[in-house]
């Protein structure tokens, strides 16, 4: 079976948190028309090994947060890595963005937009301090199956794709 990677541009149905998106994927540099919500790491540790959070300790997804007010992309990046990882970003790379419209649910018409990068990153002891309770580091090659029915996969595997992990 052939894994579905999110093209530029082509809009995905996803359902999510109860509402459904139409999310689809932006090659950099300009972001595509929304309000900004905020950036999303694939963290790289100098091993190559790729870093996961998760809330509960068995869903896991890669760090990511809402901008602060004045934030650049790139300082939400850098400012949520740290507080969801405790990883310092070392060095950032722009894969894309994503654009999800809202098309049915309590955000309706509601448009956002996130950046998406690669994140070389040193990673600190483990301390969570804010939301996210749970930390782990996976090869590369194991990330098939922690993402295989999370509902943003085709938006995770071109991320990964376009960090040269896939």
């Amino acid at each position: 079976m052939v894994e579905h990677v999110a093209q530029d541009g082509q809009p995905l149905l996803i359902r999510s948190a109860g509402q459904d998106w139409l999310v689809s994927w932006h090659p950099p540099p300009d972001p595509p028309d929304g309000i900004p919500h905020g950036a999303e790491g694939v963290c790289v540790t100098p091993d190559g090994d790729v870093v996961l959070i998760s809330h509960d300790g068995q869903a896991w997804d890669l760090p990511a947060g809402r901008p602060e007010p004045g934030e650049s992309w790139e300082d939400t990046l850098r400012r949520e890595m740290l507080e969801e990882a405790c990883a310092t970003v070392v060095t950032a790379r722009l894969l894309g963005f994503v654009r999800g419209e809202c098309v049915a649910g309590h955000e309706l018409g509601r448009v956002l937009v996130r950046s998406m990068w690669r994140a070389d990153v040193e990673l600190g002891p483990w301390e969570p301090r804010f939301e996210i309770p749970h930390r782990r580091v996976v090869a590369p090659a194991d990330l098939a199956p922690v993402f295989a029915e999370h509902p943003f996969a085709a938006i995770i595997r071109r991320e990964l794709d376009e960090a040269g992990l896939e």
